[in-house]
């Protein structure tokens, strides 16, 4: 039986999605849960390998058992074994060969920052707090120009193997609420690093360093060095996951 799970997790403490051979990530952490659970070797698969410090509210992950648990069920007993920072949302029977990262998708992330003087510390976590004012309007005008299919390799980390860097953006919108900025971005799928480096250079927009009618030729020039910084991985959380026939 193949089992989707839909994750929820603090990545604070974790050094990101993919296992690494010297720190706890989320993937080894639900690997061992899913073994002891299920009294066999258990290896899934996620959907977007997050960075390390990135949230998510509902990445996706698949794994093949042969228990005779109910799929739907798992995710409660699962829960008891998790650590309270990681929680499974739901858990259900998929197809045989359903795989996340190789069917069509789209993808939704938030960026938050804080604007204002000083830090609050409630919001430490999951926001990146930024002190010097930032221009909503400048920010909103600059995205627009994200939007479509586009070659992403200025935002995109030097350090990405992906075979192309084009990328299609269906919504990017930014909101405000009292003194937190919102950036929610939706798309086909994200190279590395890239909604971070979106963020930060929106943040450069919005503090009037750069011109919100440069963002094309951003685009145009393929250059990292073009875009403006990686922001911090706090203020990322990966929202959800939608697969084409669901």
């Amino acid at each position: 039986m193949r089992v989707c799970l839909t994750v929820a997790y603090d990545g604070t403490n974790y050094h990101g999605w993919q296992l690494q051979p010297n720190g706890i990530t989320i993937e080894s952490a639900l690997n061992q849960a899913l073994s002891d659970l299920l009294g066999e070797t258990i290896t899934v698969t996620g959907a977007s390998r997050t960075d390390a410090g990135v949230h998510s509210l509902g990445n996706v992950a698949v794994f093949d058992t042969n228990t005779k648990i109910p799929a739907e069920k798992i995710s409660y007993a699962l829960n008891q074994r998790l650590p309270e920072d990681i929680v499974i949302q739901e858990s259900r029977e998929a197809a045989p060969d359903f795989h996340p990262r190789r069917c069509r998708s789209k993808k939704t992330y938030e960026y938050r920052i804080l604007n204002r003087r000083f830090q609050d510390p409630t919001k430490r976590r999951n926001t990146h707090f930024y002190h010097y004012a930032l221009d909503v309007k400048r920010m909103r005008e600059a995205a627009q120009y994200l939007v479509g299919e586009h070659d992403f390799k200025s935002f995109c980390s030097v350090h990405s193997a992906a075979e192309t860097t084009v990328r299609t953006i269906y919504s990017l919108k930014i909101t405000k609420e009292d003194d937190v900025i919102a950036i929610c971005i939706s798309g086909s799928g994200f190279l590395y690093n890239m909604v971070r480096i979106i963020a930060g250079t929106l943040i450069l927009v919005g503090n009037g360093t750069i011109d919100p009618k440069k963002i094309p030729d951003i685009l145009d020039q393929k250059d990292r060095s073009a875009a403006g910084p990686t922001a911090p991985a706090c203020g990322l959380t990966m929202l959800g996951i939608e697969f084409d026939g669901e």
